[in-house]
């Protein structure tokens, strides 16, 4: 399996996320340029990704464009009184999607998306915004439609890019600092909510966004900057896939998503292990995902190698929640005969003697897993 063209290289997926990304760029302009006239004629700006969210703008249109998040590149350099008015639209989008409260309650819901709309001004402030980005990501919580409003809120997703393109550079030679790569962690933070969002998943994926983690995930430095970097872009794409949809899958397997998954299986931390392991049994539950890793003899005994690997990496420390996964993933991959042959030559002793003795006591849905596989496998 091909580990380089994921990472980088003039025609691998770095420059193609840099072209996608330019062009993108582009279109959005031009986009912006059709906006602003259609308001100056007094009409609505074309192409809203959600028209609830603007509900309460009145007379002030402000559209979203196609592309990368229906952002636009000028929004950092440019309006500051278009991003404001924006994001306070996106904030009245937020208080017409809070659940219906009466009173106190609505007083302080209200409070809280006030709030979230002052912070989302100051991304606009280089000054402000790391700090922005820091509590943003500590309130992620507040309110379910954040990532509805941070998608269609003026400029705040070009904002979100450039941070994270931004430490390209410190990748390689790894030159990356603390401070900068908590940065890094709380726009990706940020970027999740886009990713959870039922009505914005699909229009992240489609404008090719988690390519832009995929660096990231190429990393081998083991110091805690980039683990915490590659652990929070794995959040971004475990999102998108937790929800079992085809297009996301395919999607991931058609842009070399896998050979990253699975060097992160195999030198990763465990928080690592845990989260890509998951994400490899999402991409293997599905037909196409399974079809592609079974189809190849050679890609299909390096990912069994891989997970041999994982079990054995465990000896002295065993986590009962990779082993469930590890164990899911080797039930899943028991479905293709060639694979069944070779666990049952090759499968790791570990899972039959006694060295997780003490899992297969106390865990009770670890215990039955184990059954399963060991059925599948006679």
């Amino acid at each position: 399996m091909n580990l380089g063209n994921a990472a980088g290289g003039p025609h691998g997926t770095t420059g193609m996320v840099a072209q996608n990304y330019m062009y993108a760029q582009q279109q959005q302009q031009q986009q912006q340029q059709r906006n602003l006239l259609a308001q100056t004629k007094g009409h609505e700006a074309l192409n809203y990704q959600n028209p609830a969210v603007y509900a309460r703008l009145g007379s002030q249109n402000v559209g979203s464009s196609p592309g990368i998040g229906g952002m636009f590149a000028g929004a950092v350099s440019g309006n500051a009184g278009n991003a404001a008015s924006a994001a306070a639209l996106a904030a009245g989008g937020l208080s017409n999607m809070h659940p219906a409260v009466n009173g106190a309650s609505q007083a302080v819901a209200s409070a809280e998306n006030e709030a979230l709309y002052q912070l989302m001004v100051e991304l606009f402030s280089a000054a402000n915004r790391e700090q922005a980005l820091a509590e943003l990501s500590r309130r992620r919580d507040q309110n379910p439609d954040l990532g509805l409003a941070l998608w269609n809120a003026y400029g705040v997703m070009t904002i979100l890019y450039q941070e994270i393109i931004a430490i390209y550079p410190l990748l390689n030679p790894p030159a990356l600092t603390m401070p900068v790569s908590n940065r890094a962690c709380n726009s990706l933070a940020l970027l999740q909510l886009v990713a959870t969002h039922e009505h914005t998943r699909m229009q992240l994926l489609k404008a090719n966004v988690p390519q832009l983690l995929y660096p990231f995930l190429s990393t081998t430095s083991k110091a805690k900057q980039y683990d915490n970097l590659r652990l929070t872009s794995l959040g971004v794409i475990g999102a998108l896939v937790k929800y079992d949809n085809h297009e996301v899958i395919s999607f991931f397997v058609a842009t070399e998503f896998l050979p990253l998954c699975l060097k992160i299986m195999d030198i990763g931390s465990e928080l690592c292990k845990v989260v890509a392991t998951f994400i490899f049994q999402k991409i293997i539950l599905d037909d196409g995902g399974f079809q592609y890793v079974t189809s190849h003899p050679k890609r299909l005994h390096t990912v069994l190698v891989i997970l041999n690997n994982v079990i054995n990496q465990m000896i002295s420390a065993p986590s009962s929640r990779l082993l469930k996964s590890v164990t899911k993933c080797l039930i899943r991959l028991a479905d293709n005969q060639k694979a069944k042959e070779e666990m049952r030559e090759g499968i790791s002793e570990h899972l039959r003697d006694s060295t997780f003795a003490q899992v297969f006591a106390e865990d009770v849905s670890y215990r039955r897993l184990i059954y399963q596989l060991m059925i599948k496998l006679t």
